[in-house]
């Protein structure tokens, strides 16, 4: 308690120190410099590491606040290690964001300041309907897709692997893209809100050695992009029809129409708000 009075005693008695022009030049360039470090770190799979370096933080400093000596010594012998894994384990982005400085139209993308990608827009009703009614009519003639929907977590490392289109779902175009002998059918659909973003994606393949030997390179890729993402992606397979789905590293196979639209709607936040409303439309009765 000691320490938490001394630190409150020292932060009370703060002076703030003489601001010079340079000196606001350099806040401003600081803080433009972190806004889009942040931005594009929160356009690729780092994020979640992120989230999980600001778990630690938080961690290290109730370690210092109570002189928690164990703790702090395991901290300082392994971060410099963990700096080392960090950067291995990261390095095609690093290496993505280098090149990214190189290209002609940086400077475009540092003065528009546009967030459209922030906005975690919820598909609507008709987006659903259209993917159910796309995936059955796929199983129907046994035609292979593989469709990722983008939750929170960003998938544009992945879409750049592919072939942007950037149209409204619809369940024609959908069928379309996976006919056999078209330049699309290759490949996962990316799909983002109420649009479909790239075709002809390449997924990670998941290492999953559970995995039945008997799905294919659709299956894994599947399950592959569930294990980095919090993604929901359905699999139609080419060779039996059937229809699963893959979320949070696992492949639930064989699904029907009703089950799809449940955890469609589902990841779209609808059965929340239903329920909620239920919830106060009782309370009003109830009060009355």
């Amino acid at each position: 308690m000691g320490a938490i009075k001394s630190f409150i005693n020292n932060l009370v008695r703060l002076s703030f120190p003489n601001l010079y022009l340079t000196d606001i030049i350099e806040i401003i360039l600081l803080a433009f410099i972190i806004y889009h470090l942040v931005k594009w770190v929160k356009n690729t799979r780092a994020w979640t590491l992120v989230k999980g370096i600001v778990v630690i933080m938080i961690f290290w400093l109730f370690a210092v606040i109570f002189e928690l000596n164990v703790i702090l010594w395991i901290i300082s012998n392994t971060i410099s290690v963990g700096i080392i894994a960090v950067i291995i384990v990261f390095q095609p982005e690093f290496r993505k964001a280098l090149e990214q400085l190189g290209q002609r139209n940086i400077v475009k993308s540092i003065l528009y300041f546009d967030d459209s990608r922030d906005k975690n827009e919820r598909f609507s009703d008709s987006t659903v309907d259209g993917l159910i009614r796309a995936t059955f009519e796929l199983a129907k003639t046994k035609t292979g897709a593989l469709i990722v929907i983008e939750h929170t977590t960003p998938l544009n490392e992945y879409e750049h692997t592919g072939i942007m289109i950037d149209s409204l779902i619809s369940s024609e175009l959908l069928i379309n893209i996976f006919e056999h002998n078209t330049p699309l059918h290759d490949g996962a659909v990316i799909l983002r809100g109420n649009r479909i973003v790239a075709a002809t994606c390449y997924l990670p393949l998941s290492d999953n050695m559970q995995l039945s030997k008997e799905l294919g390179t659709r299956h894994r890729a599947a399950l592959g992009i569930s294990e980095v993402s919090d993604s929901l992606t359905i699999v139609v397979s080419e060779e039996t029809g059937k229809v699963s789905i893959a979320r949070g590293g696992k492949l639930i196979r064989n699904i029907d129409g009703d089950y799809l639209r449940a955890k469609l709607e589902d990841y779209q936040g609808k059965t929340t708000e239903v329920k909620k409303l239920k919830l106060w439309r009782g309370r009003i009765k109830n009060e009355g």
